[in-house]
């Protein structure tokens, strides 16, 4: 059995989309679970945990593109699409986060 298919999904307001400068990360919590949350600077936004895996660096503060982001501390780089790392270390767990009225959404289970 699949571990989504045992873990339900939440949505949690974290804050407002203003809260992210274009091009950058925040960190916030969501029901619990530190995330980080960037608005890129074509408005799209993502959602990661908030703590590199390698050595807990603090991802809201890494550079980030359409594509991926890294980690601030040892440039570690992290795929937007499912979280895996093109250079074969540990990936980060990925959040949906949409806008709603103006408010930063993030689902987490």
């Amino acid at each position: 059995m699949s571990l989504t298919a045992t873990s339900t999904t939440a949505a949690h307001v974290v804050g407002r989309v203003e809260d992210v400068p274009l091009g950058e990360g925040r960190a916030f919590v969501a029901g619990g679970t530190p995330v980080a949350v960037f608005r890129l600077r074509d408005g799209s936004l993502h959602a990661t945990q908030a703590a590199c895996p390698h050595a807990g660096g603090p991802l809201a503060d890494g550079q980030t593109d359409v594509n991926v982001l890294v980690c601030p501390l040892h440039l570690y780089t992290y795929r937007w699409t499912d979280g895996s790392s093109p250079s074969g270390v540990t990936g980060v767990r990925v959040y949906p986060v949409h806008e709603r009225d103006g408010a930063l959404v993030v689902e987490v289970c």
